[in-house]
């Protein structure tokens, strides 16, 4: 990548190269749901021997497909937003004094952040901004982007994993479908505690809350045909 996309990462706040704990919790929750949704109707698949193996594989291309459509959209996604962050600083730097400068920026800002901040502090990253000589030009992607689009395809299709596998590994299609549940449960409970922990709830309790969305949400996807 070019100089100009490493000076726009730095220095106009993207996301971190590694995805946050709400990234990673979501799409990991995304493909759980994808794959839930092939299970959810397992005793529509038949009795056939292969049975198993059909639903497996097709869970797996399902979500090899959803998982590249979303690191796609992930890219389009940043890339908007950074295009936006630059827009908005060559806007304040175009205004023609500060006040106009300041009140672009304060327009800018999110709703329950305008009364924290006051119009000193705002003048203050107006200047700063202003006397930025390295200024990208526009958005452009780097590498990190590209990590992180990475990351989430591959969170996405490993979710496929616990659900459906143990149809492959488990001749007997009940006790296949208690394996995959008991999996299905634990992950949901673990994706509820680590979105209670970083929010700052209480871990268990989230994780039963997740879990217990995650399974109403996985029926109503199912009932809407997905």
């Amino acid at each position: 990548m070019d100089a100009t996309g490493h000076t726009e990462q730095e220095n106009f706040g993207d996301r971190e190269p590694v995805l946050d704990v709400v990234d990673r919790v979501c799409e990991s929750c995304f493909g759980l749901f994808m794959a839930l949704t092939f299970v959810g109707t397992v005793s529509a698949v038949g009795a056939g021997a292969d049975a198993g193996h059909k639903m497996f594989y097709t869970a797996l291309g399902c979500n090899l497909a959803w998982g590249l459509a979303d690191a796609v959209m992930f890219l389009v996604r940043t890339l908007v937003a950074r295009g936006r962050r630059v827009t908005l600083a060559h806007s304040v730097r175009g205004q023609p004094n500060a006040a106009a400068g300041v009140r672009t920026l304060r327009g800018a800002m999110a709703a329950w952040l305008r009364p924290l901040i006051g119009d000193t502090e705002l003048e203050s990253i107006r200047r700063r901004v202003a006397a930025r000589p390295d200024l990208p030009q526009r958005a452009v992607f780097v590498r990190d982007d590209f990590t992180a689009a990475a990351a989430i395809f591959v969170l996405v299709v490993a979710a496929t994993f616990p659900v459906a596998l143990p149809f492959v590994l488990f001749a007997h299609v009940p006790t296949a479908l208690i394996v995959s549940r008991v999996l299905t449960i634990a992950m949901l409970f673990g994706s509820g505690m680590a979105l209670g922990h970083y929010a700052g709830f209480r871990g268990w309790q989230a994780g039963l809350a997740m879990a217990a969305v995650g399974v109403l949400l996985t029926v109503a996807i199912i009932a809407l045909g997905g």
